[in-house]
Parts: structure tokens; C-alpha cells; sequence
């Protein structure tokens, strides 16, 4: 439920801006009424999605995510000389389908023939092969896997090739029957239409096929219902053989341990991330040969390179991330999370601690070695995200792909502020029997980002104090983190303030932090955000009449969940939430988060009486403001009966509220221009609700029940 920790320290907020300094320049308006220069089109148009970075020898590629092109996604390709251009055609589409949310489309790799990429597109979910050439891509794809009966029915992700370049192991998914099975499957990647081979089957989940550099060892990771990645996996190692492996060896992990991005160095060691520190650190377990002999020992010993209070992974929403890699002469660049900053660093192994990098970039999401170069993508709050080089040794930066060319004057950017505040749960007078095995813990405290009003061209009148929207991010195991938001400042430079918030069960303030949501999803996320809006207006940085509410998936529960069980908020926006957490666990979802309500909450059937309590549906008649929905309805993951069935309980109330659906999409907006239609609905939904004239105009937005429903 992703809509894709921080420990910050407790801030005082100062005030807005300094009446003196107005020019005469300056317009004094409403708060929400300025004019920015920040659009729903910017928003949209000349924008990017970067991700699924990976080298090649020298060769670096990234995938880039395009609204303007009907959202597809292509593969880039630099080349050691500098020189940057797509690899994917323009009628292909590199993303996969598995888990949904996709990830690890493609792999680019070398041969005795020069460089290649096997990627999954987007139309069939077939495998593609494409050679490179030094000149130009070739545009022919050759196909590796067959075309299933039924639609999209095979499905790949994650793969890697053997070090001689003839087989791929990768992820498949196979939906047949009613019945969804995952498994490592191998193949050639001669085009020979010969069918994969299964290789490893039997468990929920499979991730992460690594090979040794010698080719003789595989390494991966799995794991079952109910357990979701970052609660518990297992990693295995077994010998590769042509088309099957040998006897798999359990090596670290188990059900309350999460083990992510197996990687081999060059001498044959596998390295592993774990969170049995409670905190997700990098450790080097054996080499090859201890792993696969008969001294061999299960769990495999294994020991902490560094030792911190600090993530070094991110949540594996989707395959293929990477947060470490090796460097020639033996060091380990990689990235980490520590006090609500991401760090690049530099381990050594055998010396202790790690050498940070004086790096500008202050968020980070993947990181890869091509040649004697580091690769990342990142960003900080002034700047998107970014593909770029790092010097190892001095920090600076090279950009080679922004996700958008802002051109906006960065004066009209706010600045993200890092607060902890005070929180409690429960709130036993509004939750009552909802809450598992919790008491009210004094001096607890959650996290989240503050952005003020900014825009140099206005001043709020006096005394004045802005509407306040919360944002609830999805997941709800993800976070939010101090990059450039472009989503963000939309409502900054109009005279909004914004609290981006890191609720209970967010990811990157360790393990622990993250499990204050098991048993309790709709209490600690809703609370933390209710409470997050407390404490702003205490501080006099927000009208308590005028708060709004905001989120996406896992952040539309909450959004809907906090209307319906506390009248706190004047508005909310739910962008495909979840209404009826019932439909979602008895099979209303896909298989990779079928069982997520196991630990969030409860499992079905058993705590039917807990997910129905707990399902903001059945509290309708509590929600007192109105309400705007938006929904794909092509979406897999939340379909569009929850939005259905929100919106036809709010008809029958009689409530005020505006639903906006979109025929052609599916889990988060990917065209361009549905993206507009989305973000300007909202500005009207909030606008008209708080009765305020936007200086640029509103589109018009049908709000059923509304008494001052004039355009």
C-alpha cells in the first residue's frame, strides 16, 4: 500500500517570516490565496520518475518513469565517454508486474559479444533480449519467454546473469487457476524459446537471486504468509548448475529477522543486510567455500562490518533495491539513515566505524559501482531526485539526470524543518477496545517534516494563521524524507503549511519504531498524525479550523480513518485508501499483501470483529467534514470498490464530498494529465471547503452536499 527512520531532533519553530523585512513589492493576501508559480502542470509535465539503477562494467542505466509518455518506462544508458541515450525503444515499456508494485524490470550485463538488457515490458510482461552496441542501441527485442495463454499470466523480476552471460535466474510469478505462485526459475538467454526452469519453489516469496562471481553459487532470499519482508525473511545459498541447484543451505534469518540485499565481493564472501541489532546494518558472513562444505554450519556465522543506530536499507516495496556496493581495492560505499539524514559513506573492512562523505545530497535511494565510479540516486530540499557520480573522495557531486529542471526561483521553496513530537496512545475515550496490548507510554514522542508557507511574492494578513494539511504516507512501512517535493510546495507557495509525518511504524528509525504499528494500524499512524497537528497549532504555525488531512493507499486509511473516529480535521482527501479492511483481507487484494492485515491489525477470519471495527466504512456516520476521493480503476492493489463503497456510504449520509476516477489507471497516477486533474480537484476540494479564492483560479469540481457549491 505504497503511494513509495528518522530520529529528529525537537525544533522551536520561529515565525513565519519577518514583518519587517516586506517590501513594498510584496502583496498582503489570505493564506491560500497566493499566486505560485508551482502549477499542477509542473507537477506533471517535464517530470520524472528515476529508479532501478544498475552498472554494467563501466556502463551505468537507470530506469526513467515518464508522464508525458503516457507513463511509461524507459531504460537510460550512460556510457563511459559521457554520452547519455535511451536503450528502450519508443513503443517499449520496461516495468514488471510482480508484487504489483514491480521493480528490477530489467538487468543489463556484458558478454563476449558486447552488452545487453533482458527487461520485462509493460504490455505482456514477456522477457525481452536487446544487445548494445557502442553506436546505437539495437531497436530489435528478442523475445525469452513465451506468450502465456492468458494475459500477463508470467511475469519476471529481479534477474541476473550468470558471469558467462548464457542464463538469466530471475523472479517469476505465475497467475493461473485463481492460484498465484512465485518461484526462481532459469533460462537461456539465447532466445531459444525453451521454457525456464524452475529452480526453487515451495515457499509465499521469493527476492534477490544473486550469483557468485565465479558462477558456481547462488544466493536468495524467501519468505511465507503472514510474514512481509521487512518482519521476516530466510537467506539460502546453494551451488548453480545449469538448470538446477544443489542442496540449499539456510544461512541468517527466520521469521522476527529481516534479511535483505544478499550481495557478493569480488573474493567470493556473501554479505547480507540484517535488522537483528534492531536496526538493518551490513554484516559479511563466509566465503563460498565454508558456506557450501561440510563444515558448513546453519544459521552460517556472520559478523557486523559496522556497528550503528542507523538503517542501512530501505522497506523492499519493490525488487532491486541497493544500498551498498564494493569498490576494487576492497572498501564498501554505501548509504545509510541516521537522525532523519541519509549519509554516504565509506567502510573499511577491519577498521573500525565509517567514513562519512561530506556529500550535499541528503536523501539517497539507491547507490551502484560502474567502473572506479559511485553511482546514487538522491536529492536533498533543494534539489529532486537525482542521477549523479560521487567522488569517493571528496564528496562532490556530478548530476547527470535531474527527475525535473525546476524552473522556479528557489525562493519559493520551503524548506522541510525536522520535528518530534509528542504523542500517546491510546486515546482510550476514542479507541476503546481497538487498541492491542498497548498502554500509554509517557515522553513518547513521533516524527515528521514541517514546511512553512513561503512565497516572496505574498504576506498573510495580520494575525492571521495558515490552513495546515497533514500528509500520510503509504505503506504504511515507508517514510518520508527531506527531498525535493514538488507535491509539496504546490500547497507551500500557495500559502499552505504542510506536516509531512512519520507515524508510528515508519521505517528508518530501526525495527522497533516500525513494530509500534503491529496489532494497531488506525490507532498509532492516526494518533501520530492528529497529534502532529497538535502540536503545530500549539505553536501557533497553523488554524485550528483549518486542518486538512491527506493521503495515498495505506495513507488513505489513515486519512479516512482519522475523519471517521476523531472530529478533528475540516477536510480530507483520500487517494485510493482503504475503506473496508474485511474485503481487503479476505481476498479484496493482491497476493503479495494478502496477509499484511495479519500484523497491522489482526488475521481474517479470526479478528474479523477487530477489522471491522477498525474499517472507517463502518463509521461513517461519525465523519462530520467533507470529503474527497480519488481512484484508479484499473488499480489491483486497492480496487476501486473501497472507493465505491466510501462514497456511496457518504451519499447516503448525505455528506458534502467530490469522488474523481480515473478509467486508465491503476495504483498511484502516471499520466500526465490525470496527475493535473488530481492535484487541481484537491486545490478546489480544500479551497472552496476553506473558503478561499486561489489568486490563479479554480477548475470546476462537482461537490455533492455542499451549501456553497458555486464554481
Amino acid at each position: 500500500m505504497v503511494f513509495a527512520s528518522r530520529l529528529f531532533p525537537v525544533i522551536t519553530l520561529g515565525p513565519m517570516y519577518d514583518r519587517e523585512a516586506v517590501t513594498p513589492s510584496v502583496t498582503t493576501a489570505p493564506y491560500g490565496s497566493w499566486r505560485s508559480p508551482i502549477t499542477a502542470r509542473s507537477l506533471a509535465h517535464g517530470g520524472l520518475a528515476l529508479g532501478g539503477l544498475q552498472a554494467a562494467g563501466e556502463h551505468l542505466y537507470w530506469l526513467e518513469m515518464r508522464p508525458a509518455e503516457e507513463g511509461r518506462s524507459a531504460i537510460v544508458e550512460r556510457t563511459p565517454s559521457g554520452s547519455i541515450r535511451d536503450v528502450t525503444p519508443a513503443d517499449g515499456n520496461a516495468r514488471t508486474l510482480v508484487h504489483e508494485y514491480g521493480g528490477g524490470s530489467y538487468v543489463a550485463f556484458s558478454r563476449h559479444t558486447g552488452r545487453a538488457v533482458v527487461a520485462s515490458d509493460f504490455a505482456d510482461q514477456r522477457l525481452y533480449l536487446q544487445d548494445i552496441d557502442d553506436d546505437v542501441p539495437s531497436r530489435t527485442r528478442r523475445p525469452l519467454t513465451r506468450l502465456p495463454e492468458v494475459p500477463r499470466a508470467l511475469r519476471y523480476a529481479d534477474g541476473r546473469v550468470t558471469p558467462d552471460g548464457r542464463r538469466l535466474i530471475v523472479v517469476r510469478e505465475r497467475h493461473q487457476f485463481g492460484q498465484v505462485v512465485n518461484e526462481l526459475v532459469a533460462l537461456s538467454t539465447a532466445a531459444n524459446d525453451r521454457e525456464p526452469v524452475v529452480i526453487a519453489s515451495g515457499h509465499d516469496f521469493y527476492a534477490a537471486p544473486r550469483i557468485s562471481p565465479d558462477g558456481r553459487a547462488l544466493a536468495w532470499l524467501s519468505w511465507d504468509h503472514p510474514q512481509m519482508p521487512w518482519d521476516g525473511t530466510r537467506l539460502w545459498v546453494a551451488e548453480l548448475f545449469a538448470d538446477a541447484l544443489g542442496t540449499p543451505q539456510f544461512v541468517a534469518g527466520g521469521t522476527t529477522e529481516s534479511i535483505v540485499q544478499p550481495s557478493w565481493s569480488a573474493d567470493g564472501s556473501l554479505h547480507y543486510i540484517s535488522d537483528r541489532s534492531g536496526w538493518w546494518n551490513v554484516y559479511r558472513c563466509c566465503d563460498l567455500d565454508t558456506l557450501l562444505g561440510e563444515s558448513a554450519t546453519n544459521p552460517a556465522p556472520a559478523m557486523p562490518l559496522v556497528h550503528l543506530a542507523a538503517d542501512f536499507a530501505k522497506p523492499p516495496w519493490v525488487f532491486g533495491l541497493q544500498s551498498y556496493a564494493f569498490l576494487r581495492e576492497g572498501r564498501i560505499a554505501c548509504i545509510y539513515s541516521s537522525e532523519g539524514i541519509d549519509h554516504i559513506g565509506l567502510i573499511t573492512p577491519g577498521a573500525p566505524g565509517i567514513q562519512d562523505l561530506p556529500c550535499e545530497f541528503t536523501t539517497f535511494s539507491s547507490l551502484v559501482v560502474a567502473g572506479d565510479s559511485v553511482a546514487v540516486i538522491g536529492g536533498n530540499a533543494r534539489k529532486s531526485s537525482t542521477v549523479a557520480l560521487i567522488d569517493i573522495d571528496s564528496g562532490d557531486v556530478t548530476p547527470l539526470r535531474e527527475s525535473r529542471a525546476l524552473a522556479v526561483d528557489p525562493s519559493y521553496l520551503s524548506r522541510p524543518e525536522s520535528i518530534t513530537f509528542p504523542t500517546s496512545y491510546p486515546d482510550v475515550s476514542v479507541t476503546g477496545p481497538l487498541v492491542q496490548e498497548m498502554q500509554a507510554v509517557p515522553e513518547l514522542h513521533a516524527h515528521a517534516l514541517y514546511y512553512a508557507p513561503t512565497n516572496p511574492d505574498f504576506v498573510a494578513t495580520e494575525y492571521e494563521l495558515p490552513p495546515l494539511i497533514v500528509l500520510c504516507h503509504g505503506g504504511p512501512t515507508s517514510a518520508r524524507e527531506t527531498i525535493l517535493s514538488l507535491d509539496v510546495q504546490y500547497w507551500t507557495s500557495r500559502g499552505y503549511a504542510v506536516v509531512d509525518v512519520n507515524y508510528g511504524g515508519s521505517t528508518g528509525y530501526g525495527r522497533a519504531y516500525r513494530e509500534r504499528l503491529r496489532g494497531n494500524w488506525g490507532v498509532v499512524d492516526t494518533l501520530d498524525c492528529i497529534n502532529a497537528a497538535r502540536y503545530l497549532v500549539a505553536r501557533g504555525a497553523a488554524d485550528p479550523q483549518r486542518l486538512a488531512i491527506e493521503g495515498g493507499s495505506a495513507g488513505g486509511y489513515t486519512t479516512l480513518n482519522a475523519l471517521a473516529r476523531h472530529s478533528f480535521f475540516a477536510a480530507g482527501a483520500s487517494y485510493f485508501g482503504l475503506a473496508d479492511l474485511e474485503l481487503f483481507a479476505s481476498g479484496g487484494t493482491h497476493k503479495f499483501e494478502s496477509r499484511y492485515l495479519d500484523g497491522l491489525v489482526g488475521p481474517y477470519p479470526e479478528a474479523a470483529d477487530v477489522l471491522h471495527e477498525r474499517s472507517p466504512l463502518h463509521h461513517v456516520d461519525d465523519i462530520s467534514c467533507p470529503v474527497i476521493v480519488l481512484q484508479g480503476l484499473e488499480d489491483a492493489i486497492v480496487p476501486p470498490a473501497q472507493a465505491e463503497l466510501i462514497v456511496t456510504a457518504l451519499r447516503r449520509k448525505g455528506l458534502p464530498y467530490a469522488y474523481v476516477a480515473f478509467a486508465d489507471e491503476q495504483h498511484g497516477f502516471r499520466k500526465a494529465e490525470n496527475i493535473v486533474t488530481a492535484q487541481e480537484a484537491v486545490l478546489t476540494f480544500f479551497s472552496r471547503v476553506f473558503d478561499v479564492e486561489a489568486a490563479d483560479g479554480l477548475p470546476p469540481l462537482a461537490i455533492e452536499n455542499f451549501d456553497r457549491d458555486t464554481p
